[in-house]
Order: structure tokens, then sequence, then C-alpha cells
């Protein structure tokens, strides 16, 4: 029953979020506790814990052990011979560029990208009264990419037709463009945010580099 009782403690805490920092210490993923250890006992990272305000220092598997003996938490990963600290963010020690990614080209992220705003008249609406409008006709060769698809509502969508906006009498508030991947937007908390994370996420927040519509 006891040994039942730590093995799903241990389970638990396993799956618990890790925010994962390049080598230069730029926010870049989230694992679980489980692949942190591994990443640390691969010797590929290091864990980061704070050492007074905006200071930080790295640990190595037997660092963090230790330090684990020090200064024990009430929730620490049981092992046969001892108990560890479970960690709250990781550096990686060979790998320094930022992740990205294609944002999938769907109607979800199209009407994400626009706001659910209809791009013609300005109304924002609820998705069932928006349509997705070819800016140039797909007759006329028009196509279905991020660059000529626009959120429309109904009333402007029927206006327009199968023409031009200014063919229509209309004018696009903003040029259809690909949206940029902005990797904080990315980072989603279980149980709410870290606030061991929160110093590297406002570093990414402030210096992700914006789109247009920012």
């Amino acid at each position: 029953m006891i040994f039942s009782s730590i093995f799903d403690r241990n389970f638990t805490l396993l799956n618990r979020q890790v925010l994962v920092l390049n080598r230069l210490w730029q926010a870049v993923n989230i694992t679980t506790v489980r692949r942190a250890f591994t990443l640390l006992c691969q010797g590929h990272a290091q864990i980061v814990s704070t050492d007074g305000p905006n200071s930080y220092v790295t640990h190595d598997f037997e660092s963090w052990r230790d330090f684990s003996q020090r200064e024990p938490e009430p929730e620490m990963v049981h092992t046969i011979a001892f108990k560890i600290r479970i960690p709250r963010v990781i550096v990686l020690l060979f790998f320094d560029r930022t992740l990205r990614k294609e944002i999938k080209f769907t109607r979800n992220n199209l009407f994400e990208r626009d706001h659910n705003t209809c791009q013609y008249c300005g109304k924002t609406l609820d998705r069932k009264e928006l349509n997705l409008d070819h800016v140039l006709p797909r007759d006329r060769g028009g196509k279905t990419n991020w660059e000529n698809i626009v959120c429309s509502c109904i009333p402007c969508n029927s206006r327009k037709a199968n023409r031009l906006p200014h063919e229509a009498g209309m004018r696009l508030i903003k040029a259809p463009e690909r949206p940029k991947w902005r990797p904080f937007l990315q980072f989603k908390f279980s149980g709410g945010a870290q606030d061991a994370w929160k110093h590297f996420l406002d570093v990414a927040y402030w210096n992700v580099e914006l789109g247009d519509e920012s």
C-alpha cells in the first residue's frame, strides 16, 4: 500500500512541466520532469535554480542531488536510495537555436490571424457569421493560401462577389500575410504558470519579433 502510494506520487511528479531554455538561456520549449532528468543524466542539460532575485545557478545531477538533501521540499521524487527535488527549469548545453514552427493553414488559424474580424468592414463577429474570402477570386487565378484569404462577414462577402475589392468599391483593412510564430504563445500551463518560469517568459515576450498586426 505504501509502495503503491509512492509510485502514484512519483508518476504525478514525473509528469509535471519543466521549462526548457536553449544554450543562450532563451525559453524554447516545455518538457516533463521525467524527460528533464533523462537530459540531465545524459549530460545534455543542467537544472536552473534561483540564487536570489534574478540570480541563477546551474546544477548537474550530482550537485542537484546534494542540493536536494540540503534543502528538501515537501514534494520530492523518491528513488530506492534517496529523494530528489523536481526541476522547474532546465538549460540545454548544446542547443542555441530558437524553435521555429510552421503554422498550419487551417480555417481556425485564419480566424485567429484576423481576430474574427471582417477585413473589409472591420466588424468583429462570431465565427458563424464569418466567411473566408479569396481576395483574388479563384476563377481569376487566385490561390488558396495565407496571402489571398481573409475573413469576411456574410454581407461583405456577398457584396464583393466574384470581384476584386476595388472593383466592388471595397478596401482591405490590411493585406493578408502568413502569420509569424510567437514562441511565448505556445506555452500552455497546467495548474497555473510556474513562478520559476516568469523571468524567462517575460524575456521571451519582450524580445520576440512582432508582426505588423501586433
